[in-house]
Formats: structure tokens, sequence, C-alpha cells
């Protein structure tokens, strides 16, 4: 879960369906015009210094059985799991910060097996930090606990759906009612003024499920879409994650999305180029894209999901658009740092190389003095393509992914078809 969001071919179309060009007529880095410009969003803070956002796992302990779990949650809590008082230290050490202060969000498993969650929240948010809450949908999602929630403070829960209906969400989620419970989630967390963010996990096996997706996140009310792009880690390492060239047609597919609903991408920060070479290009320049973009944008096209921002009329989507904004560039390590349940410190839970622990050490220190961590906040120690290409500093390539595939933290990322110029 976080915070936000965006597609068209370049000059050349891509060589093959797995390799795409950089555009002949900027053959060297484009940092002085594109990545510069308007369309990229900068944070203010020094993401050397201090995280941006805190991924807090409460808890492996969780109701479902999800196909792509990275934590590989069961039923029952780990004994060995962070006390009360050891997670309120945490948040101690975070708040010392000062402003601007990062969003931490208490995680699992599901944080609603953890009874002490309304006080960790109520004692986060008296310190001054942004409080979400990361719950799953089962029937522990009530009204009561979510208006308790938001009473301790919490801004902002995210909820999963990974279908577009009853049959395939609970499939994946490896439990049947969850779809029920995860809808009555998210509508009783908007009546108790909660924002909400919809997660979504992209696999082979799920990705033409995003069009019907997209109206669900649009018919709730979402405020964010976060797609996730599955690492094969944990259970996920059974599931079989899209194609470089796939990969591509679906972040295209999203800059179409993303005039319906806000949306940003989790573990493809490549998105953050294709919103740069989109927005660099005429709207009425074809899309020289595979079938998968082919059959994504039909449907999206053929829906009657209206612009955002409009109140149900309008052009159809993709038709007119304000120029979106690239997402900010944090990632694994990069303004992004993981706590698991029993303390372990990573660059995110996707990428499990554990630098240190908080009943050790302060959080705040680990994150900045970790070798690891600071390799991964200079884009010039990557190795292979990402470190080649002229959009490292923005993109850098899934981390975690690299990882997944070669062993190798720093490595590129192979869901990512672009050759660097």
């Amino acid at each position: 879960m976080t915070a936000s969001t965006d597609d068209t071919t370049l000059g050349n179309p891509p060589r093959s369906a797995g390799e795409h060009r950089a555009p002949a007529q900027a053959p060297t880095s484009p940092s002085l015009t594109a990545l510069s410009g308007p369309r990229i969003r900068r944070l203010r803070a020094d993401v050397g210094a201090r995280p941006f956002i805190v991924l807090f796992e409460l808890t492996r302990a969780c109701d479902l059985a999800c196909r792509h779990c990275r934590a590989e949650a069961c039923p029952t809590s780990d004994p060995e799991e962070l006390t009360t008082e050891e997670a309120e230290s945490v948040l101690d050490d975070l708040a010392r910060l000062g402003a601007p202060r990062p969003i931490v969000v208490l995680t699992g498993g599901d944080p609603f097996k953890r009874p002490d969650l309304a006080r960790l929240v109520r004692h986060g948010t008296r310190l001054g930090l942004p409080i979400a809450a990361s719950p799953s949908g089962t029937p522990l999602a009530t009204p009561h606990n979510l208006t308790a929630l938001r009473t301790a403070g919490a801004r902002t829960v995210s909820f999963s759906l990974d279908g577009s209906s009853e049959t395939s969400h609970d499939v994946f989620r490896g439990v049947d009612g969850s779809f029920g419970w995860t809808l009555r989630g998210c509508r009783s967390a908007r009546d108790a003024g909660l924002r909400l963010q919809i997660n979504t996990t992209v696999t082979a096996d799920t990705v033409e499920e995003l069009p019907g997706i997209l109206q669900l996140v649009r018919d709730l009310g979402a405020n964010l879409w976060s797609i996730f792009f599955l690492v094969t880690t944990g259970r996920g390492r059974e599931l079989q994650p899209l194609s470089a060239s796939d990969t591509e047609d679906v972040l295209y597919f999203l800059y179409e999305a993303a005039s319906v609903v806000p949306l940003k991408t989790t573990e493809a920060p490549q998105y953050r180029r294709v919103v740069v070479e989109r927005g660099s290009t005429s709207a009425a320049a074809p899309v020289n894209r595979g079938p998968l973009y082919r059959a994504l944008a039909c449907a999206l096209s053929g829906s009657s999901l209206p612009p955002r921002g409009t109140d149900g009329g309008g052009q159809p989507p993709g038709t007119e658009r304000t120029p979106l904004r690239s997402p900010m560039a944090v990632g694994d390590g990069r303004g992004v740092v993981f706590v698991s349940h029993i303390g372990d410190v990573s660059p995110s839970g996707f990428l499990p190389l554990v630098v240190g622990n908080v009943r050790d050490a302060n959080l705040v220190e680990i994150y900045r003095s970790s070798p690891l961590f600071q390799d991964l906040r200079d884009p010039d120690r990557l190795h292979g393509r990402c470190g080649r290409c002229e959009y490292r500093s923005l993109c850098g390539g899934s981390r975690a992914r690299a990882y997944a595939a070669t062993g190798d933290p720093l490595g590129e990322d192979p869901a990512c078809p672009y050759i660097p110029a």
C-alpha cells in the first residue's frame, strides 16, 4: 500500500514483441529534458536520511490462504512477534525524525489479528505519524473494527481485490467468502471516513481481470488503485509472472486506466518511464503494443466508465486527459523500509534480505547506515541494463524482482523490455 500514479510508444515501434527501443531522436540520456520536466514528481525529503514510507508487519497471522502471499501467513500468531511496547518504540524512533514524518503502514498477515492494533494506531497518531492499515478481507473487517481504526486516528486503509468476481477473487485468496467480506470492508471503511486504497496483484493467470477490477475500484469510490506486479517470493514462487512484453502492455493499459481512477504500481517502477514517454507524444498517436494491451484497452474503451473528475458524462476514457505525472521515485530501500513481525529490517517485504533488527538498533539508523540500503539508493551501482539505462534515477527497476530472478538485488529487472539508448 502507498501513495500515487500512469503510456505510448515513442517515435519508433518496438523491435519485437519483447523489446522496446529508446527513440531515435534521443539516443542519449533524456535527463535534461523529459526527466526534469513538470511530469516528474520528486520528494522534498532526502531518502538517504529518512524513509518516506515504513511497512510495519505487525503479525503474520491471517485467516486467508492467498496464493501469492510473500509472508506465507497462517492463522496463528508467532510467539516471537514484537510486543506492544516494542512496536511503540519503533514508532517513537520514527517520530523523532520530525517533519516530514514517514507514512507508517500497519500490515501483516492481517493487522486485525493483533488485539493492540487500535492502541498502536492511537500511539502513532499522537506522535504525529500518518498511520494507515492494510487489513485482510475476512469477517474481522467489520464496521465496528474499521470505525475503531478511524477513531484511533488512522487515515487510510487498503483492501485487496484480485478478481472481478466472487469466483476469481476467492480462488486467488484461498477462502470462500473473501470477495464479499472485502467489498463489505471497503464500503465500511468509506462510511467510517477512511480513505480507501485497493490493491491488486497481477499474474499471468489474473491479468485479464484488470478491466473488471477497475470497474469495481471506481464503483467503490476508492481514492487509489495500487497494482502489484508479482514477485516470485513466498507462496508466489508457485505462480507465473507476466513476461516483459506483457508487463509493458499492462503498463500502457494502466496509463489509460489512470484517466478513470488514480493509480500507482508496486514492483513495476518502469511505469514512471511509460508516463514520461506517453506524455511526450501526441494523444492521437497510435499505440503500437502487443495483443494483451489491445485486449485490455478494448475492454476499457468498451466500458461505461467515465474519466475521473467528471460526474459520469464526458468523453470515453483515453480521448481527453489532463497530462499525468510520474509517481515519485521511491522503491525498495530507497524511501521504503520494511519491518517484519519479529523486528527484522529489509528493503521491502518482497526483498527479504535482513540488514538488522529493531530489537537491537534504532530503525532510522539501520535505514541510514546499511550498506545494502546505501547501494539501493545509488542508481549508478545498478548492474546490467538497469545500470546503463538513462531512466535509472527515475525508475531503477524492481530490486525485489531482480533479486528473486538472479540473486543480485542490484541486477537488471527481467520484467522490463526497455533497451537503453
